[in-house]
């Protein structure tokens, strides 16, 4: 287990470094980069087309080993279709970040550099969760 909690506080830190350093802590950018049709700022497609490459590259290499290296099986989903609460989450996701400018792990890096805007959105993101958790229990 400890092992294990190392990997993630490594991963965690390794992640949040690379939020930080790519510009998507700052919300204005994020919404410079939504913003198609005026301001635009095209900055962060460098970010997801290296996330993208990335993945596209090493996904395949990663699940040819059988299992991670500090767990027994990989989590991935058994979802094969698209439903009609994925397409309405994505889309609170969406509309939340286009107005916040913020998704969950740029807001958590935003507090480790005293964002103020983090400040706002941290609770908000957590009452939101609460209201998920209080809908799907009904």
């Amino acid at each position: 287990m400890k092992k294990f909690s190392l990997a993630a506080l490594f991963s965690g830190a390794l992640f949040g470094l690379g939020l930080a350093m790519s510009g998507m802590t700052d919300p204005r950018r994020v919404l410079g980069f939504l913003d198609l049709f005026g301001d635009f700022d095209p900055t962060l497609m460098f970010v997801l087309g290296g996330a993208v490459a990335t993945t596209t590259l090493l996904f395949r290499f990663v699940l040819r080993r059988g299992s991670p290296v500090l767990a027994d099986t990989f989590q991935l989903s058994s979802l094969k279709h698209v439903d009609r609460k994925l397409l309405a989450g994505a889309a609170l996701f969406g509309i939340g970040w286009g107005i916040a400018g913020y998704c969950p792990g740029p807001a958590l890096a935003g507090l480790g550099i005293g964002s103020v805007e983090a400040l706002w959105f941290i609770p908000a993101m957590l009452a939101g969760i609460l209201l998920h958790r209080v809908v799907n229990r009904a």
